[in-house]
């Protein structure tokens, strides 16, 4: 072995890296987060956190991005801590997969049909198909479709280059007396943590074993403890990203290590003990890349059921090594950790959650204000106030977040997604503002024991009651991105300016009748203003979701269509809210 054949080795490293990374990343594109989102209505039942584990790693090959991400989402508070530990041992069994997929290069016949299941004979009609879905294709889907198979391509390429570069390690003494000295089962243990947290990945690690295990010298008594040791390794990155997190985050990567520790622990004397009372001689017997597959699967596979019975023992053990610490905790508070960046999709429907969430308190809190005009309530108040600042924060932080969400790289739907959403939550801001504004009138009324006109405040009656419609209409369009219902809003909303502007013409006639004050009527003004522009926000928000629902339409034309009555379904929409919030009332009006 010479130094080429080192530069080969490490070519062969950095390719097998990169493969795994962007097969990862492909992969999660085309789940789209909807494995993911899964986590978000977990119940607490750890056999269903345990099979959702393994189907998510397996769906994005990496069981220390879906550590991390729990990480993230108790941080952020969207996970109980207890729910975490069965979605983690589900991980540790669906980072197996990868062995197996590796194990593909050990295939050895003269079969023509077997031959094909070798990488090296399949992966360049991989790399050819990945490419061309890439660079021909239009379909988000099917491109990330291309990346998973060019990904593939390029980590089985690695895994070739490394293999080749380390054939002529099978001819030199030196290297089988290293390999001799990690016959000693807790050395071998050791070198595998050491070299998985180097590298980060288990996976990767297995597989690099497997490349090594072509040469030859690599046996399972030597193998065995590796393996566990690259499954202590992996929990480097759960217990990096642990840092600066709340108590509950800080246990997530307890139990992870934990639990890959108690498996070193239970299997590895269970398999000394094997190996020597049933005289298996396995320090001498050779491993071929599907024997270390094994071997990796049945380590992850016991230690899931040894440990399983006891999830709750270890919630207690780790609970006990990380203990509560509540002024800490309060500093370390976050809205949305950016931990859960590491899985775009599943961050954009944790966005879009909030946002709902924004959206609700925005509509309680202008209906709960217009309801203090007739009936003022300081508690109430308070708690509209406080609310608002809610909202704020929401907007704030939320807005953060997106705006780092959008520099991911993201499907054509998740870019739409995220645009909605930071053109939205400003809207719904505002309206909580408005609610602010409404409320003041309302504490000023009552401050001043005055009270507007029986006409008045049947005319603001009818008004109030488009102005829920339109805002409970808006609220539905957005939570399910309904652009049909989105399209009535606009037409409710040119019903609300005409009501607005009728009723400060009436309210005119009255001030001129002195039928009502100066005072009234400056807080009528600011109402009708506030109402205004809450329905100005809501057809903005409306307008959103349409244009984000057909990406092509030009929002300027398609407002001045419906506004000149170019657009049926304006116009017969109009008509009907027109007809339903009148202000003909049949008592006479000043």
């Amino acid at each position: 072995m010479n130094i080429f054949s080192i530069f080969t080795l490490c070519g062969g490293l950095a390719f097998f890296l990169y493969g795994m990374q962007v097969l990862s990343a492909g992969l999660e594109k085309i789940a789209g987060g909807k494995l993911e989102k899964l986590l978000r209505e977990m119940t607490s039942n750890p056999a269903k956190g345990l099979l959702l584990g393994a189907i998510i790693t397996i769906a994005i090959q990496s069981s220390s991005a879906l550590t991390v991400m729990l990480v993230g989402l108790v941080n952020s508070g969207i996970m109980e801590f207890g729910q975490t530990i069965g979605v983690i041992m589900g991980a540790n069994v669906g980072t197996t997969l990868t062995a197996w997929i590796l194990s593909l290069s050990g295939i050895s016949s003269d079969n023509i049909f077997l031959q094909m299941l070798k990488p090296i004979n399949f992966s360049p009609l991989f790399a050819l198909l990945g490419i061309s879905l890439m660079m021909i294709s239009k379909n988000n889907r099917k491109k990330s479709i291309g990346s998973v198979l060019i990904g593939f391509s390029i980590l089985m390429y690695g895994m070739i280059l490394m293999s080749d570069a380390m054939s002529p390690l099978a001819d030199m003494p030196e290297f089988s007396g290293i390999l001799t000295a990690f016959s000693n089962p807790l050395l071998g243990v050791l070198a595998g943590t050491i070299f998985t947290g180097i590298i980060q990945s288990s996976a990767a690690a297995v597989g690099i074993l497997q490349a090594l295990s072509l040469t030859g010298l690599v046996s399972f008594g030597i193998s065995v403890p590796l393996i566990m040791g690259m499954n202590v390794g992996t929990c480097v990155t759960a217990l990096i990203s642990s840092i600066g997190v709340n108590t509950n985050a800080k246990r997530v990567a307890v139990v992870h290590i934990t639990c890959n520790i108690c498996g070193v622990l239970i299997c590895l004397p269970l398999f000394l003990a094997i190996n020597y009372l049933l005289n298996l001689n396995l320090d001498n017997k050779i491993v071929n890349p599907v024997g270390i597959a094994i071997c990796h699967t049945v380590f992850n596979v016991l230690t899931t059921i040894f440990l399983f019975p006891f999830i709750k023992q270890i919630e207690k053990f780790a609970t006990k090594v990380v203990k509560e610490q509540t002024d800490t905790d309060s500093k370390n508070e976050v809205f949305l950790d950016e931990r859960i960046l590491l899985s775009p999709s599943f961050a954009i429907f944790e966005c879009n959650h909030n946002a709902v969430s924004m959206a609700d308190m925005t509509e309680d809190i202008l209906i709960e204000s217009i309801k203090l005009l007739q009936n003022y309530d300081e508690s109430k108040a308070e708690y509209i106030f406080n609310t608002e600042t809610k909202i704020d924060n929401y907007e704030d932080q939320l807005g953060t977040f997106l705006v780092k969400l959008s520099g991911k790289e993201l499907t054509e739907s998740d870019n739409n997604q995220v645009s909605k959403l930071l053109h939205t939550i400003g809207d719904f801001e505002r309206i909580s503002d408005h609610a602010i504004t409404i409320t003041y009138v309302a504490k000023e009324m009552n401050e001043k024991n005055m009270h507007f006109s029986k006409e008045a405040m049947s005319e603001l009656e009818v008004l109030t009651k488009a102005l829920s419609e339109i805002l409970n209409l808006t609220i539905s369009a957005f939570e399910t991105d309904d652009d049909v219902t989105a399209t009535d809003i606009e037409p409710l909303e040119q019903v609300i300016d005409g009501l607005v502007l009728e009723i400060k013409n009436r309210h005119i006639e009255r001030l001129q009748g002195g039928a009502c004050t100066i005072d009234l009527g400056f807080m009528l003004s600011d109402l009708l203003n506030s109402y205004q522009r809450v329905s100005d926000h809501c057809s903005n928000i409306a307008a959103c979701i349409i244009q984000m629902k057909y990406s092509q339409l030009d929002m300027h034309n398609y407002l001045n269509s419906i506004k000149t009555g170019e657009n049926e379904h304006f116009t017969k929409e109009f008509e009907k809210y027109q007809q339903k919030y009148s202000l003909d009332f049949n008592t006479n009006v000043n």
